[in-house]
């Protein structure tokens, strides 16, 4: 099981998958806001979303849990 975390404080702007999606290593999941800039958040290994664990317009913390894959 591989968890992907924000990587700074911010907004979630954009999901970009659901749960059932392939993933790709590098592809981009989740869009996050700050400070009106727009980061994207990539996985680093493929596999399968089994779950997203945050919706559109929530706030994260750095280092919290945006989707975990299979």
């Amino acid at each position: 099981m591989n968890k992907i975390v924000a990587i700074m404080a911010g907004s979630v702007y954009k999901i970009l998958v659901k749960p059932g999606d392939q993933v790709e290593a590098g592809q981009d999941v989740v869009i996050l806001e700050s400070m009106k800039m727009e980061i994207s958040v990539a996985v680093s290994s493929g596999g399968t979303v089994k779950e997203v664990i945050v919706s559109e317009g929530d706030f994260v913390d750095e280092g919290g849990l945006l989707i975990v894959l299979d």
